[in-house]
């Protein structure tokens, strides 16, 4: 073998190891709502960021007229695989009982294994942007009688449904009906589990590992972001939730992944920045 073809070999082996140490090193999932604006602006080049970034799988929050971030499915799903991305899972907040079977063949074309209700859906969930607070209207019932019709045409497809919390699914509403409970105990887990949000757990004062125990093995992704002294959202490691004290139950919770979020930056940080600060947070706690 001459010098030259020996020496293209190992630097060809030398990338190899590259490219394979930094795909070791990657973990965990990012929720691309953390950086909607930059996926808005350049979805292909942000999600190279992403990867960029250590994660390892990604969470939708961009699907409208049958395509994610303006991809088809198929291109959607082809480009993460090019540069090392998997999607898990998919904020689905637009669906209704009539583009359900067409938006859950989208997400399956797309490769995602989680079909995620973000809000109670079909315009039940209320926000008021003057006080920061928000709710949902037709009750408890109505909402686990959708989600539990949307779980079966998932389950038939070959996906799994998720619900995700925000604080107001912890408070007692005008029946004395605390909705997250309502939902875990009339949802049938062979259709419906949830994702829990634990920010927005811990913002309603309940306690994530308490609903563990209560309900061991319904809540497959968690949403990790933290909370700072004011109550405001910040890089995991940055607040004060206990991080570590939830992780030790991932078994009980029955946790498959975690995704980190973080809905609003604040004091100049930008959220491509704020998303690095996480997942080298995540590594300080204990996540893989």
């Amino acid at each position: 073998m001459k010098n030259s073809s020996i020496k293209l070999l190992f630097a060809s082996l030398f990338l190899m190891g590259s490219f394979l140490c930094h795909a070791q090193e990657k973990s965990g999932g990012l929720a691309l709502y953390t950086v909607r604006d930059n996926m808005t602006d350049d979805a292909q080049s942000t999600l190279k960021a992403v990867a960029d970034a250590g994660f390892k799988y990604i969470e939708a929050a961009g699907y409208a007229d049958g395509k994610f971030y303006n991809m088809s499915p198929a291109d959607f799903k082809k480009f993460l695989k090019e540069i090392g991305l998997s999607p898990v899972s998919t904020h689905q907040g637009s669906v209704t009982m009539d583009n359900a079977d067409a938006m859950i063949a989208d997400v399956k074309a797309a490769g995602f294994k989680y079909f995620v209700i973000p809000v109670p859906p079909m315009g039940l969930f209320k926000s008021d942007r003057e006080t920061r607070t928000m709710s949902m209207t037709g009750g408890a019932a109505n909402l686990a009688e959708i989600i539990n019709t949307l779980g079966k045409k998932c389950h038939t497809a070959g996906l799994e449904l998720l619900y995700h919390n925000h604080d107001f699914e912890f408070r007692e509403d005008s029946d004395g009906i605390v909705p997250i409970d309502y939902l875990l105990e009339h949802c049938d887990p062979k259709y419906v589990n949830f994702q829990m949000d634990l920010y927005w757990v811990t913002k309603a004062g309940a306690d994530p590992v308490a609903y563990f125990e209560k309900y061991p093995g319904r809540f497959k992704i968690w949403h990790v972001k933290d909370m700072d002294e004011q109550g405001r959202f910040a890089p995991v490691g940055k607040g004060n939730i206990n991080f570590a004290r939830i992780l030790e139950n991932k078994k009980l919770s029955g946790m498959k992944y975690y995704m980190v979020e973080q809905d609003m930056t604040f004091d100049g940080l930008k959220p491509l920045e704020a998303i690095k600060i996480s997942h080298d947070g995540l590594k300080k706690i204990g996540f893989k």
